[in-house]
């Protein structure tokens, strides 16, 4: 009887944490439209958000955690406010590291309480999720940091993947800080030359051309990774 009761209450759990997330993703749509939130849009969403230095700091950090149920917005955006914002290059990027830090926890364990079942039921709703697929059967650390460098699945949404299909949380952690840390370089740099392109136009295209570089890399990267985990479950089918 108790164990009933226990499976009925983690059953309720569950379906109370899809709908919470649901919520969130439905949140998360209807603020970035209304609002226009996007990398290029930097300029005019920072003028919305007022605040010191520690103030705004910790308004960003609790925003990163808070938007990991969201499981959609993309991280490229508060890494370029924060740039934006933060008088300094280095404390804006110690701020985003520590977002990456904190924001990596939330979706993870809520993915492993959910359980693998949300993965068949993301599938559905998210064309995006279709492409784990592709990395079926690689190394997990390999796998987190191919799929958080390239961004072929968003951040939060693949965070809360891996903790469905019980990815090792010391792998997860690894693979998806290897694969965070250089964008949250990136698009601070990106938001840090935002800042100045008035006095500076050609600084903006720096950060720019790095992002380029980035994401073909990125896809390099991830095709390698895709084909050789391909190649490799072939192998193993003869």
């Amino acid at each position: 009887m108790e164990g009933k009761n226990y499976s009925k209450l983690v059953k309720t759990l569950q379906i109370a944490a899809g709908v919470f997330m649901l919520a969130m993703v439905v949140a998360c749509v209807i603020l970035i439209r209304k609002y226009d939130i996007k990398v290029t849009n930097i300029p005019r969403l920072a003028e919305m958000i007022q605040g010191g230095t520690l103030v705004l700091a910790a308004g960003i950090i609790l925003f990163s955690v808070v938007k990991s149920f969201a499981l959609v917005f993309p991280p490229a955006v508060v890494f370029a406010i924060c740039g934006y914002l933060m008088p300094d290059y280095w404390i804006a990027l110690a701020i985003n590291i520590i977002s990456v830090g904190l924001s990596l926890f939330a979706p993870y364990f809520l993915g492993r309480f959910t359980g693998a079942g949300i993965v068949d039921s993301m599938k559905t709703r998210f064309k995006a999720v279709k492409k784990l697929d592709d990395f079926k059967g690689a190394n997990e650390t390999t796998m987190t940091f191919a799929i958080k460098l390239s961004g072929i699945i968003p951040s939060d949404l693949s965070s809360l993947l891996f903790g469905a299909i019980n990815v090792s949380f010391r792998n997860y952690i690894i693979g998806a800080g290897l694969g965070m840390v250089p964008l949250a370089i990136v698009y601070t740099a990106f938001g840090v030359a935002l800042k100045n392109v008035g006095e500076k136009p050609w600084v903006a295209v720096i950060p720019v051309a790095i992002i380029v570089v980035f994401v073909l890399i990125a896809s390099l990267i991830t095709k390698r990774v895709v084909a050789k985990t391909k190649a490799q479950q072939t192998k193993e089918n003869e």
